[in-house]
């Protein structure tokens, strides 16, 4: 059994849910916490399991005002948070597998006081793992984690450090290895400057920090390659001789994976003691409540926290 957030309920969430309970009512069981109107509200995760094949079971979370499709209310930034907050104890107390989180709108939650930057930090402050939390997208062809991740691009400049991107990748081969089953993980590290650099001619950040971090992941026994030129590492070809991609930031990760396969992409936050998947959009308000939101991403998102807990398990 999952545990499935609200997301912002203007947004496409609730839609994406009942569409992915559909498809998912004879496979694979979740309980939504939410707005009880969207199904049948339960008790227990117990009590959830016995009635998925027949409604979406819900473990009511209160609106503070009735949501508008397309209209983000902060009112309701309280039962956003406490959704996530509520997926997170039932993950750590063992009644469920994982959590899948449906999408959240920053700039509403920031704007009832939210002091985290995203989904990511927030569960890792839940989880009392802060700064141990690395993202990972990852999609039938392509896994890529950034080394910075929600930050302007100057900033990630200046936070871009060798022991930041060793830190990252030790977590995402360790990932490689537990939750995917990968026994001798490949990681492909990026440079950060046009072709990775040029020799110098093109920024110094491959030789000052880049090649180092690369060096003290193979002393550490983790096979990692580059650093590689960022234009020509995502070819069809080049991605058959890695497992996951290292990226410097967020859009250089982000991009090739969306472009590749946005609709099956799967966000994954690596790091914490529990399983955690999103898809890989957002909240879309400009076609909510339209009925033409595509849940093919959370359906991707729910099956594959599914296999990690049971990858873990069998581990």
């Amino acid at each position: 059994m999952l545990a499935l957030t609200m997301g912002d309920p203007a947004g496409i969430g609730p839609e994406v849910t009942l569409a992915a309970w559909r498809a998912l009512r004879g496979e694979l069981p979740f309980v939504l916490l939410g707005d009880a109107s969207l199904g049948r509200a339960v008790g227990s995760v117990a009590e959830a399991g016995a009635v998925f094949a027949d409604m979406l079971p819900v473990l009511p979370v209160a609106l503070a005002a009735p949501p508008t499709p397309g209209r983000p209310d902060p009112a309701n930034a309280g039962a956003v948070i406490a959704s996530i907050e509520r997926a997170v104890r039932l993950a750590l107390d063992g009644e469920v597998d994982g959590i899948v989180t449906n999408p959240i709108a920053k700039s509403v939650l920031k704007a009832a006081g939210f002091p985290h930057p995203g989904h990511t930090e927030f569960l890792a402050a839940l989880t009392g793992r802060a700064g141990h939390e690395v993202m990972m997208l990852a999609g039938p062809g392509l896994r890529v984690v950034p080394v910075t991740i929600h930050v302007s691009l100057r900033q990630a400049l200046d936070l871009l450090r060798t022991d930041e991107i060793v830190r990252v990748s030790r977590t995402a081969a360790e990932a490689l290895r537990r939750d995917f089953g990968i026994a001798r993980p490949r990681l492909a590290i990026a440079g950060l400057n046009p072709h990775a650099g040029e020799d110098g001619h093109m920024g110094s950040e491959e030789a000052t920090l880049i090649r180092p971090a690369i060096a003290a992941l193979r002393g550490l026994g983790i096979e990692a390659s580059g650093p590689m030129s960022p234009d020509t590492m995502f070819t069809a070809q080049a991605r058959t001789r890695y497992d996951a991609a290292i990226c410097m930031y967020h859009d250089q990760a982000l991009i090739p994976l969306k472009t590749i396969d946005m609709a099956n992409g799967v966000n994954l936050t690596l790091g914490l003691d529990l399983v955690r998947t999103s898809p890989d959009h957002g909240t879309a308000f400009d076609i909510a409540g339209q009925g033409i939101a595509d849940p093919t991403s959370l359906i991707a998102a729910l099956r594959m926290a599914a296999s990690i807990a049971r990858t873990r398990r069998q581990a």
